[in-house]
Parts: C-alpha cells; sequence; structure tokens
C-alpha cells in the first residue's frame, strides 16, 4: 500500500487527528511499558508522547508530515523489521493490519521484535458490515475488508491468546476515519474527508454513489431510516483494541 499513501497520503495530517478517547484506550493498553515501535505509523497520531517510541512507515509521503516533535520514523514495513529479537517492550499498530501485504508474517516480525505486549487498534469484519455508510451505499468496502482486515482469529493464531475490547466511536470523533462521521453524513460528501480515507481509493463509483447519499440528506431519505442514530453518543462500529502478551 506504499503507493496508494504516496498518492493520496497528502492530507492526512489535517483530516487524521488523533481523538483523545481513543488514545487514552490505546495508552491505557501500552500501560506498564517503555519502549514501543509503531508499526504502519503513519504520520504519528497516537504515539504516546510520554514513552520511548520508534516508528515504522513505508511511504515517505506520510513520513514527511510527521510532526517535528514526533518520534523518530524509518521507512520500513512491517514484513521486515529492521530490528533485533525483543528490541521494544511492546509493539503498537494502529488501523494499519489491512495495508500488509503478508498479515502473517508482519505479526511475527512484531512478535519477535517485542518482549511482553502487542496493542493493535483494528477492525472486527464481523461487525463492520452493519455500518450504514457500508451497507446501504459501499457494500463493497465490506467485501474489501473481509479480503485484507484479519480476523480476530488470525490474529490469535499468530500471536497467541488475544483480549479484545470495543472501541465505541463518538459522535463528535475527530480522527477521520471511516467510521468517524457515522452521525454526520454530511462530511463524507467532502472531497477531502473521502481523499484521506484510504477505502474509497479501492472502490469504483465513488461519485455516483456520493451523490446518492446527497439525494437521501436533501430528501430526509437518510434521517428517516437512521433517526435512532441522532440521539446516541457512540457506536459500536466493529473497531476493536486487541492485545496480547508476548513470549
Amino acid at each position: 500500500m506504499t503507493e496508494v499513501y504516496d498518492t493520496i497520503g497528502a492530507g492526512y495530517s489535517a483530516q487524521r487527528r488523533p481523538d483523545p478517547r481513543i488514545a487514552r484506550a490505546l495508552r491505557v493498553a501500552l500501560e506498564g511499558y517503555r519502549t514501543v515501535v509503531n508499526v504502519g505509523a503513519g504520520t504519528g497520531s497516537y504515539e504516546p508522547a510520554d514513552l520511548d517510541v520508534v516508528a515504522i512507515e513505508p511511504s515517505f509521503t506520510m513520513i514527511r508530515q510527521r510532526r517535528q516533535a514526533a518520534a523518530p520514523a524509518v521507512q520500513g514495513r512491517a514484513e521486515a523489521l529492521p530490528f533485533r529479537d525483543s528490541s521494544f517492550d511492546a509493539v503498537l499498530g494502529v488501523l494499519t493490519l489491512h495495508h500488509w501485504s503478508d498479515v502473517k508474517l508482519g505479526l511475527a516480525e512484531c512478535a519477535r521484535s517485542a518482549r511482553h505486549r502487542a496493542v493493535f487498534l483494528t477492525i472486527d469484519v464481523e461487525a463492520s458490515g452493519a455500518f450504514w455508510l457500508v451497507r446501504d451505499y459501499f457494500p463493497d468496502i465490506h467485501k474489501i475488508d473481509q479480503e485484507t482486515m484479519p480476523s480476530l482469529d488470525v490474529l490469535g493464531a499468530v500471536l497467541g491468546p488475544i483480549d479484545s475490547t470495543p472501541v465505541y466511536i463518538s459522535a463528535d470523533c475527530v480522527d477521520g476515519f471511516l467510521g468517524a462521521y457515522w452521525q454526520r453524513p454530511e462530511a463524507y460528501l467532502d472531497p477531502a474527508v473521502r481523499a484521506s480515507i484510504s477505502a474509497f481509493s479501492r472502490i469504483t463509483d465513488v461519485g455516483e454513489r456520493i451523490e446518492t447519499l446527497h439525494r437521501d440528506l436533501i430528501t430526509g431519505r437518510w434521517a428517516r431510516r437512521h433517526r435512532n442514530l441522532l440521539s446516541q453518543d457512540s457506536i459500536d462500529l466493529g473497531y476493536r483494541i486487541v492485545t496480547a502478551r508476548l513470549q
């Protein structure tokens, strides 16, 4: 996926800001560990400032957007981490697993490079297909996720016993990933928003289906179908923090 992010990643730092609630949950999952390798680190969202972090990211476009004060970054891939065995206390990966060319190899490399803990923010594809944007307008996104997103069973098979904790996405989530605007559907009409969601780069006829959403918003059809969402503060869209004890 390096080439994809070299193309679409230019605006990520503006649209993909760390949501403080997700950041807290990830930091709790890393409690007790000092050194962390952040694999598929992108622009550096969710890297705890109080820990010793080294970032691995394949795309120079993403690396160039990292803040000056961000953790040091190395260009590299999950499937071939340039570290000795047990170099870090923990490994962190945030919405990255579905971009790896060989997930099992990448996970094995993570387990080799970290001594104690693996923490991944990922998606349970068994739960994510019910999201209205995917179900009603872009079902092929879910189909692609089923092909590229490793199941929790796969993570457990490579990492050993795992714990999976639901991450409820708040209605005012500030990180512009696919599910962030579940209560703000008009946001998906914005090309800048879509440009920072990699799923839209993997499908065709995006414009036509966004126009269908636009019509449904104008006519009130969306509001009638999803009235129940307007009173909710947060929702489970299948996002999960998966942790494992290594070695």
